[in-house]
């Protein structure tokens, strides 16, 4: 499994797996080495969602912040009375 892979490829693989696996062309012996390979690609998905998570709250919490800082500056504004 590589990092490197963007979550839309990570989809789409994940896509080309199941597929196989719902028409029946996958082997009995590639079967176990395609679930295997699933797991690692759902886990990347998780991790990349996760990651696109954090990342959002810090930009809403920085945005947050601003604001909170914005409003206390103009309470103490002289000119703005």
């Amino acid at each position: 499994m590589t990092n490197d892979q963007t979550y839309r490829q990570t989809i789409e693989e994940l896509e080309t797996i199941l597929r196989a696996l719902e028409n029946d062309t996958v082997d009995v012996d590639d079967l176990t080495a395609r679930v295997q390979r699933s797991a690692e690609l759902i886990r990347l998905c998780k991790q990349k969602l996760r990651h696109a998570e954090a990342a959002i709250d810090r930009v809403f919490d920085t945005l947050d912040e601003e604001d909170d800082a914005e409003g206390n500056d103009a309470a103490n504004d002289p000119t703005d009375r």
